[in-house]
């Protein structure tokens, strides 16, 4: 295959060279890079923060309507096509693509943080702040997260499956946009998708490599180092690359069925070895505390915290409507290409429910261990150099609390997280492939390779200009101008599956006006038919039967059979 015979240039050169530009001025002017991030991650989350809360609680009201609504049983694809993938393999493919990373880097870190920094406002015992800490972190991973992937991956396969569109954002708007998808206006919607897809899977490759890197420090292995992130970016980076390269069947399939079986083992010990009947206990209570207030706290901007109020936000809340935002058409395309055959209400629920399930199990087990080390031996999961929690080393220090699991664990959390790297910058690369391509389902081999190296330097100048922050503060600026590409694929959506149930109910109404206009004609001919064969004289020649006469039960006796008598027949009589 040539590199023009499928490459969108209108779509490929400008967003490679945008991201390009962005890793130079990353490498070469560190410090202004940092400034400049920092002052647009005050300026954004100043005006926009509502924004962001307001838009994600819509989302997870669409999510949760579209998956009850009448559009439930259309396919997404022909209407008796059958998935794909059997629903283990497409729940393992989506969940260790959505969010692997990010569970394993922040699964004990995030909830001790709200417990030990609480949320503004949030006050209470102990007891009272656990409880508090483990449902804020629900909010931030569960329904919220995938009620965005929805609308990005519903439209996606809709527009791909069921109309037969190519793999790209911009067909998800052409039931809103029209012909103005095949311009210029359809370029800018793919770059931009692909700027926030590199952006995105960048910030959890930068997530991983930091954790990698200080677990390594925590085994005593060597010290963390700059170098040494950038280091293993790239060498992780090439194992992706040979993901890549094995195709989408084989290597990502495989990683993600083997890492979901390695997270479970994980998870399995860390219960069984830990506190194992109070993070049962915890889980369920956490369940009923979270749905009594998840209203209120999806809808909490801190309007009354000052400053205080935006610090928090922009390190919790609106950093992941970002991350979750920016990763949406990555997620969108990935989760729509492996969802061919399911109907509407399957997509839904499956992409909402069991996420959040294993979500909340993951972050009961790890998380709630934390907190019951914390809590009954103050300290001893913070830093003793700084008394705060350490988001890299947090999932070590736990691990070594619990009895025998210390290294091995360590080891085997290590390898979680490369391999979730992998999956995610394989599946990222190739989703950005197919963008860059016309929608190509099999792009070329060299720009696969291309984007699986971008994203690794994204990552390595991301660390550069500021680490932690830094990450964070690109999924909150790349997410602002893609959110308004998801209110269109929402709309689109919603107009073009009303559109088709309003023909299917016309069809059904023809097809019951059909069916009753057969029944009808058939009951009138029969009838018809019947009546006409008693009204019509016997034809010349027919047989002539002779019929006996009824016998009265009373009355003097008629002529019997052997009479002879032979009457004439009358009208409508045969012999």
């Amino acid at each position: 295959m040539s590199r023009s015979s499928t490459l969108a240039r209108g779509v490929f050169y400008p967003a490679a060279g945008i991201i390009v530009l962005f890793v130079l001025f990353a490498v070469f002017a560190t410090d202004a890079t940092t400034t400049v991030m920092n002052t647009l991650q005050t300026e954004v989350i100043g005006a926009f923060g509502w924004y962001y809360v307001l838009l994600v609680a819509a989302f997870v009201i669409f999510a949760v309507w579209m998956g009850l609504s009448r559009f439930g049983d259309i396919v997404l694809g022909p209407d008796d096509e059958k998935p794909d993938f059997k629903l283990p393999v497409w729940f393992s493919m989506l969940f260790a693509t959505g969010m692997g990373i990010g569970l394993v880097y922040y699964g004990v870190s995030e909830p001790l943080s709200h417990f030990v920094s609480p949320k503004p406002g949030v006050t209470g015992d102990d007891a009272m702040l656990a409880q508090a800490a483990i449902s804020q972190t629900y909010v931030h991973w569960g329904f919220h997260a995938w009620a965005i992937y929805v609308v990005a991956g519903l439209a996606l396969a809709y527009a791909i499956h069921r109309k037969g569109r190519p793999v790209s954002i911009r067909w998800a708007l052409e039931p809103l946009l029209g012909d103005r998808v095949k311009g210029w206006l359809g370029n800018v919607i793919d770059v931009v998708a692909i700027i926030g897809t590199v952006f995105g899977v960048a910030t959890s490759l930068g997530l991983g490599v930091l954790q990698v890197a200080h677990g390594l420090g925590y085994l005593d292995v060597v010290e963390p180092s700059v170098g040494l992130e950038i280091g293993l970016i790239a060498a992780i980076t090439a194992l992706a690359a040979m993901s890549v390269a094995s195709g989408l069947s084989k290597g990502i399939k495989w990683l993600s069925n083997g890492n979901m079986v390695l997270a479970g083992v994980v998870l399995a010990v860390v219960l069984v070895l830990g506190p194992t009947l109070f993070l049962l206990r915890s889980w369920v209570q956490s369940f009923g505390y979270y749905f009594a207030n998840v209203v209120q706290m999806t809808f909490d901007t801190l309007a009354f915290r000052g400053d205080e109020g935006l610090a928090w936000e922009s390190s919790w809340t609106i950093f992941y409507w970002g991350w979750w935002i920016s990763w949406a058409p990555f997620v969108g395309v990935f989760i729509a290409r492996i969802s061919r055959g399911r109907t509407v209400r399957e997509f839904v629920l499956g992409t909402l429910a069991v996420p959040m399930a294993v979500a909340t199990i993951w972050f009961s087990v790890f998380g709630g261990a934390g907190l019951h080390q914390e809590m009954t031996q103050p300290g001893s999961m913070l830093d003793p150099a700084t008394g705060e929690v350490n988001t890299d080393t947090a999932m070590f220090q736990l691990f070594a609390t619990l009895p025998g699991g210390g290294t091995w664990l360590a080891v085997a959390g290590i390898v979680l997280v490369v391999i979730f790297f992998v999956t995610s910058s394989d599946s990222g690369s190739f989703v950005v492939d197919m963008l860059a391509n016309g929608g190509n389902p099999n792009p070329p081999l060299w720009s696969r390779l291309f984007w699986a190296l971008l994203q690794g330097l994204v990552a390595a100048a991301l660390l550069l200009a500021g680490g932690l922050q830094a990450l964070q503060t690109a999924a909150i600026l790349i997410a602002l101008p893609f959110s308004v590409v998801l209110v269109g694929m929402a709309v689109s959506i919603v107009k073009e599956l009303s559109a088709e149930h309003r023909e299917i109910v016309r069809a059904e109404r023809r097809a019951a006006r059909q069916q009753l206009t057969e029944h009808v004609t058939e009951r009138v001919a029969t009838t018809l038919a019947g009546r006409w064969e008693n009204v019509l004289p016997p034809a010349p020649g027919a047989l002539r039967l002779r019929v006996p006469r009824r016998r009265e039960a009373k009355g003097p006796p008629g002529p019997g059979p052997d009479s002879g008598a032979d009457e004439e027949p009358g009208p409508g009589q045969v012999r």
